[in-house]
């Protein structure tokens, strides 16, 4: 009898032990497991910090690039706004009106110039290489793609691409065989002045009106897609502005 009780006693302090051992091995692993969390965390909140740095310093390269194309978009415009004031000039010229005939140099150089369109796609680019997935803002990241990708493009096809806008190849010649020969140069072979009237044939009148008639609509409706791309570039840059401040 005693050997039985004491067999029982020997049970009740296995059992406490493994109990009690049980206990030790989930606190463990509860503690192994808060530590993976933990360390998981910290690892996650430094790979974000590390993806909010490479974001904010694309976004300060886009930034600092369209500072640059605004340069040039402005240039442009400017300059198709002398080529629309060189067809006014020359229209009046090949009319008969009046005109400031010392002008003619300034309106010979610009009446066919062409412009190409300068884009500092350097952020772009870099965002492109890290994915553009990068950009955590859905609505920034469509906005950057569309700039780039579409109307960017788009508007150096039509500067440097479309047939149409090449004013010079089409347009130079023919024009300026009725102009040449009433030009008047200075000593060093500058274009001082110009003689007028052209006196010029109906036929050939309305060639060259037809002519400027073109280049016209061709630049005003180079100037219309600059404008909304004007527009467009100021639109992201103040987005921009708003998601660094944010961040």
């Amino acid at each position: 009898m005693i050997k039985f009780f004491r067999k029982i006693r020997q049970n009740l302090l296995m059992e406490n032990k493994t109990g009690k051992y049980f206990k030790y091995a989930i606190g463990e692993i509860v503690l192994v497991v808060i530590g993976i969390l933990i360390a998981l965390s910290i690892n996650n909140w430094n790979q974000n910090r590390k993806e909010n740095n490479i974001e904010n310093k694309i976004l300060v390269e886009i930034l600092n690039g369209l500072n640059e194309d605004l340069i040039d978009i402005r240039a442009n415009m400017l300059f198709h706004r002398v080529g629309l004031k060189a067809c006014r000039y020359y229209h009046d010229m090949f009319t008969n009106k009046q005109v400031q005939t010392d002008s003619i140099q300034y309106y010979y150089k610009y009446l066919t110039m062409g412009f190409i369109s300068i884009q500092n796609k350097s952020g772009y680019e870099s965002l492109k290489s890290r994915g553009l997935e990068l950009i955590k803002n859905d609505s920034l990241r469509i906005e950057i793609i569309k700039l780039y990708e579409q109307d960017y493009s788009f508007i150096r096809k039509l500067e440097e691409q479309d047939p149409e806008g090449n004013f010079y190849d089409n347009y130079y010649k023919e024009i300026n065989n009725h102009v040449s020969p009433h030009l008047i140069f200075d000593r060093n072979g500058e274009i001082e002045s110009i003689q007028l009237p052209l006196n010029i044939t109906d036929a050939n009148q309305k060639k060259m009106l037809s002519y400027l008639w073109k280049m016209k609509d061709d630049r005003t409706f180079i100037l219309k897609t600059y404008s909304k791309i004007l527009e467009k570039v100021l639109r992201l840059q103040s987005n921009i502005e708003q998601i660094k401040t944010k961040g």
